[in-house]
């Protein structure tokens, strides 16, 4: 393995992925870990093996950091405890032997003295076991949350469509995040919501902190704010006309986001002072069908993604549509206009989509915004497609670059002949124009510079790219 290499296979930043809390990997009885220091009581956000004596600058916090110690020593144990504890770590996970018999004594005092969770990983244990249990973990988590950001969704479009829908509304989110709603009105008191209110009424301090929270979501200024006070986890989300949604909750899991968004995305066809007509009735389907294809026109439809300073709510009606999503980085919205440019605002806009393709729209816009952002232009539209419009142009040879530099010219035309004719060795050796075995040479070369299984697909594909990315020398 790699001197320092993230190995949990989970894509970074994917949305309402929840952690994996230790307690749960410790449970796994295949891999036989053994708590030996620390809180029991920690959340892996992703694992990273690393024999580096300061791994610290290459964690990105929340991770279950897995070595064997080769590089450790027992006079430096207690400095290496403490760079990962302030680096965010969740956890240490000490692989024994082939380096150490034992884990050493003054890792698992340093990590006591650290509060750092410490973890013995048995010999029949691969450190690749842990990264996929965690993957595994995670994947199953991400699907209950799914399951119940679903079933809020249905529920609070049910309670959208009752008589009184307002406080039928607040009381279906209140329940579903298990805190207190309140939707308030321009210049109120939190504490005086009434009807507008639902769940437990929070004390004195934590209605001060919404008050000075919701003052942070006025017209003009962000869409979304959080905060926290204590175990409670505060929000506010601007909902149009000056209102804003506030949320007080016993903590905050990925999924209430997602659920608070819709809620306020509600709220907001509920109390505008002009019917939303037939787009919130297509959400309504949306949320209540699951199914954009069967709720919305045939368009085209243009997803956008947006960052600047103005009112979430005027820039929908910019572009002629009410859905939107005010998240704490951004806006997203969907329209079937063509989206211009609008002032104080960076837009990424997608190409125009089909129903069924909304997904795919909306990774196009996030893309888009962050070209118009890197080149400080107003607007950014999805032009780019292949390989380097996943990433960019200048991303996609770096990546090459980065990836190749072990292999010399002569390696890498030979790699690139051998991956053009199907691993064929009697073709590429003709290509090229040289021995069949020179070409097993070479390519043999090229799999240990690179530590490559190169009859793996994937590796094969990701090498392909990365050549194509290169000029010829």
């Amino acid at each position: 393995m790699p001197a320092d290499v993230p190995v949990t296979p989970n894509p970074a930043g994917e949305p309402m992925t929840p952690p994996v809390g230790l307690a749960a990997l410790l449970g796994e009885r295949g891999l036989g870990l053994r708590h030996l220091a620390g809180p029991a009581v920690a959340e892996v956000h992703g694992v990273h093996a690393s024999e580096m004596a300061d791994p610290s600058p290459y964690l990105l916090g929340g991770e279950l950091l897995l070595t064997a110690g080769a590089e450790l020593t027992e006079a430096g144990a207690a400095a290496y405890a403490g760079r990962l504890a302030r680096a965010g770590a969740a956890a240490l996970g000490f692989g024994v032997t082939p380096v150490h018999e034992v884990v050493p004594p003054g890792l698992a005092e340093a990590c006591e003295r650290y509060g750092l969770p410490l973890v013995e990983v048995p010999p029949g244990t691969p450190f690749t076991a842990v990264a996929r249990s965690v993957g595994r973990l995670m994947a199953e988590a991400r699907t209950r949350e799914l399951r119940r950001v679903a079933e809020a969704q249905q529920a609070l479009a049910a309670a959208a469509a009752r008589p009184d829908p307002v406080p039928a509304l607040l009381s279906r989110l209140a329940a579903s995040l298990g805190g207190w709603a309140a939707l308030l009105a321009p210049g109120s008191d939190p504490a005086g919501a009434g009807r507008a209110a639902a769940g437990g009424v929070p004390g004195v301090e934590v209605l001060d902190a919404v008050a000075a929270l919701v003052r942070r979501v006025v017209p003009g200024a962000a869409a979304t704010a959080t905060d926290s006070l204590g175990a409670t986890s505060l929000a506010a989300y601007a909902v149009g006309g000056g209102r804003v949604l506030a949320l007080a909750t016993p903590g905050r899991t990925p999924g209430d986001h997602t659920i608070a968004s819709i809620a306020a995305v509600l709220l907001s066809l509920l109390t505008a002072e002009r019917p939303a007509g037939d787009e919130a009735a297509a959400l309504t389907r949306l949320l209540l069908d699951g199914d954009p294809a069967g709720a919305l026109a045939p368009g085209p439809w243009y997803a956008v993604h947006a960052r600047g300073g103005g009112d979430p709510g005027a820039l929908a009606a910019a572009l002629g549509t009410v859905l939107l999503d005010p998240r704490g980085d951004g806006v997203r919205l969907l329209t079937d206009r063509e989206p211009g440019p609008q002032p104080g605002w960076r837009l990424g806009v997608s190409a125009p989509a089909a129903p069924g393709a909304l997904a795919t729209a909306a990774a196009q816009a996030r893309r888009a915004l962050a070209r118009a952002e890197a080149a400080r232009t107003p607007l950014s539209r999805h032009t780019d497609p292949g390989f380097a419009g996943l990433l960019g142009e200048a991303e996609a040879r770096a990546h090459a670059e980065a990836l190749l530099e072990p292999l010399s010219p002569a390696l890498r035309d030979t790699l690139r002949g051998w991956l053009a004719h199907h691993g064929s060795w009697d073709r590429s050796a003709a290509a090229l124009g040289v021995h069949r075995n020179t070409v097993r040479q070479r390519v043999a070369r090229c799999a240990a510079l690179l530590d490559r299984d190169l009859d793996d697909p994937d590796v094969r594909m990701e090498l392909w790219f990365a050549l194509r990315r290169l000029p010829r020398v």
